[in-house]
C-alpha cells in the first residue's frame, strides 16, 4: 500500500553572492562594474588581460575587497583565521573565459559565524554561517540585443568578470520561506551599513542560492528527506519566497510519484521562472571533486595578522539590528518605524543627527526628540523624497531646519499645516526655520485682541454653529475655527481659538 505523507518539515540552507563595490576588480586594476561610477558603462569596457584570462596575465590580490570581506566575516560573528588560500575552481561556461575561477575552497577568509532574525512563528533564532569565501565573479551571458531585440544566440558581457564577489554559505537552519527572506533581508542590510555594497538586486549585487528539500513524515512513521534543490542566481526576494514555497509543494509531489530521496548524486540545479512562478530543472548538481579544485599556483596564501585584524574590527559600525533595538528601546520608536529608519544606512545616521539637533534645539527631552524627528522624516520627508526620486536624507533639510521645525512647532509658534509649508520651503533653503516662518507670515498669533477680533467675525458669519457649541455639540466648532483661520491667512492659533470658544460660549 502506498504511504501517506502525514507533515512535512521544510529544510533550507543558503548561498548568497554579494558582489563588493571596490573601485577595481578583485585580481586587477581593471575598473570594477559593482563600483556605483561603473553602473553605466557599456558591455565589455570594463576589461583587461587578467579578467579576459590571456596567456600570460597574472593576478594580484585586491587589499580592499579583502577587507570588506573580513568586516562582513566579523559582523557575521566569524572566525578570521591567520591564515587563508586561493584555489582553482574548474569548470566549463562561456561566461567564465580563463575556463576556472579563482576562489577558496578547503581554507576561506570567513568561517562559523551566526546571525539572530526575528521568525515569522515569533521569537528569534540563529542562522549559522559555515564560511564566507572570496572569490571572483563570472562574465554574464545574455540572449537580447539592446533594445529587447532577440539575439540569434548567447552574447557574453565580460564586465563583471573579475569582480570581487564574497560568498557566504549558511548551514540548513531555516525553516520557511518567511524567515528566508528576513535572513536576505537582514544580511542586505548588514552589508550595506558596512558600505561593502550598495545591495542593488536588480543590478545583481546580491544574488540568493536557497538549497532546498523537505523532510516527509510518513502514516507508517517512517521520516525521510528528499534529494536538495539549489535555485540559482534570485535577484529579489519575491523570487526567494516563490521559489521555496514551489520546491516544498513540487518535492512533496515528486516524492510520492518517484519515490527518491535525499543520497550521493540525487542533488540537482533549479532555475526560477518569474512568469510561470515555478522552478525548471537544469542539471544535476556537481559536487567538490567535479570541480577538480587545486591550489592557485599564482597567487601566494593570504596571512591575516592579529594587528590587521584588529584595525578591520576598529572600522565595524553599529549594525542594523543593534540600530533598531536603540530606537525602540531607547527612543520608544515602534518596530516599523525603526525598521524604516535603518533600511537605508545613510537615512538611519541622517536621522541620529536630527533627534540630537532636536533634543539641542528645543525643551524636548532626547526620547521625545527622537519620536519627532522619526515622525518628521518617515511622513514629510519620505514622501518628498519619493517624488523627487531620491531617499529621506537627500529631500534637502539639514538636521539644524528640521530641529527648528520641531521647536516652533513644539511651542506652538506654527500650526501643523503652516510647519509641513515651512519644512518643504527649507528643503530648498538654507535659510533657517525662524527666518522662513517670520518672512512667510507662518507665525501663529497669539495675541488676544487679534483672535477676539477674529472671532467676532466668525461668530457673526456662522450664528448656527455658534449656538450648537454652546449646546455642547463640539464638532460646530470647526466651522468657527475654519473662519477664523481663513480670516487670519492661517496665522491664528488653532488651540487658543478653541479655548476662547470654550471661554466665551460655555
Amino acid at each position: 500500500m502506498t504511504a501517506t505523507i502525514v507533515s512535512t518539515r521544510t529544510i533550507v540552507g543558503m548561498e548568497i553572492h554579494v558582489e563588493l563595490a571596490t573601485k577595481t576588480k578583485m585580481f586587477s586594476r581593471s575598473p570594477n562594474v559593482a563600483h556605483p561610477d561603473n553602473y553605466d558603462a557599456a558591455p565589455n569596457s570594463l576589461c583587461d588581460p587578467v579578467s579576459l584570462g590571456l596567456p600570460g596575465a597574472l593576478p594580484t590580490m585586491n587589499h580592499a575587497a579583502i577587507e570588506m570581506s573580513m568586516l562582513v566575516g566579523m559582523a557575521l560573528g566569524c572566525r578570521i583565521p591567520d591564515r587563508c588560500n586561493w584555489d582553482r575552481k574548474n569548470y566549463f561556461y562561456p561566461d567564465l573565459p580563463k575556463g576556472y575561477q579563482i576562489s577558496q575552497f578547503d581554507h576561506p577568509l570567513c568561517a562559523e559565524g551566526a546571525i539572530d532574525i526575528p521568525l515569522s512563528a515569533g521569537g528569534t533564532g540563529t542562522i549559522r554561517i559555515t564560511r564566507a569565501h572570496l572569490e571572483e565573479d563570472t562574465g554574464k551571458s545574455g540572449h537580447e540585443l539592446p533594445g529587447g531585440i532577440p539575439a540569434a544566440g548567447s552574447i557574453i558581457d565580460y564586465n563583471r568578470s573579475g569582480t570581487p564577489l564574497l560568498e557566504i554559505v549558511t548551514e540548513p537552519d531555516i525553516t520557511c520561506a518567511e524567515d528566508a527572506v528576513t535572513f536576505g533581508r537582514e544580511l542586505r542590510a548588514i552589508c550595506r551599513a558596512l558600505g561593502v555594497t550598495e545591495g542593488i538586486m536588480q543590478r545583481g549585487h546580491m544574488r540568493f542560492e536557497p538549497n532546498i528539500n523537505i523532510v516527509l513524515t510518513l502514516d507508517d512513521g517512517r521520516e525521510v528527506a528528499t534529494p536538495i534543490a539549489e535555485i540559482k542566481n534570485l535577484n529579489s526576494f519575491k523570487a526567494v519566497h516563490g521559489a521555496i514555497e514551489y520546491e516544498v509543494k513540487r518535492q512533496a509531489e515528486q516524492w510520492l510519484k518517484d519515490g527518491l530521496e535525499m543520497g550521493p548524486g540525487a542533488k540537482s540545479t533549479r532555475g526560477w521562472d518569474d512568469v510561470q512562478l515555478k522552478t525548471i530543472l537544469q542539471r544535476s548538481k556537481e559536487d567538490a571533486h567535479d570541480y577538480r579544485y587545486f591550489p592557485e599556483p599564482d597567487l601566494v596564501p593570504l596571512e591575516v595578522s592579529d594587528s590587521w585584524r584588529e584595525e578591520v574590527r576598529a572600522r565595524l559600525p553599529e549594525l542594523p539590528m543593534q540600530r533598531r533595538d536603540r530606537y525602540e528601546s531607547k527612543w520608544g520608536l515602534s518596530v516599523k518605524d525603526a525598521a524604516a529608519l535603518t533600511e537605508v544606512p545613510a537615512t538611519a545616521i541622517y536621522f541620529d543627527a536630527c533627534a540630537k539637533a532636536a533634543a539641542g534645539a528645543t525643551d524636548l527631552d532626547e526620547r521625545a526628540a527622537a519620536q519627532e524627528a522619526a515622525k518628521w522624516i518617515l511622513n514629510a520627508a519620505a514622501k518628498l523624497s519619493h517624488e523627487r526620486g531620491v531617499e529621506p536624507h537627500e529631500a534637502g533639510i539639514t538636521p539644524d531646519q528640521l530641529a527648528g521645525i520641531i521647536g516652533l512647532r513644539t511651542s506652538g509658534d506654527v500650526g501643523s499645516s503652516a510647519a509641513t509649508e515651512l519644512f518643504e520651503v527649507l528643503c530648498d533653503s538654507d535659510d533657517d526655520a525662524q527666518s522662513v516662518a517670520e518672512s512667510r507670515n507662518l507665525l501663529q498669533v497669539s495675541d488676544a485682541g487679534a483672535l477676539d477680533a477674529w472671532i467676532d467675525q466668525a461668530l457673526a458669519d456662522q450664528p448656527q454653529a455658534a449656538e450648537d457649541f454652546a449646546a455642547g455639540k463640539d464638532a460646530a466648532a470647526g466651522r468657527i475655527i475654519g473662519c477664523v483661520m481663513k480670516a487670519s491667512g492661517g496665522a491664528a492659533d488653532a488651540g487658543m481659538v478653541r479655548s476662547r470658544l470654550v471661554e466665551r460660549l460655555r
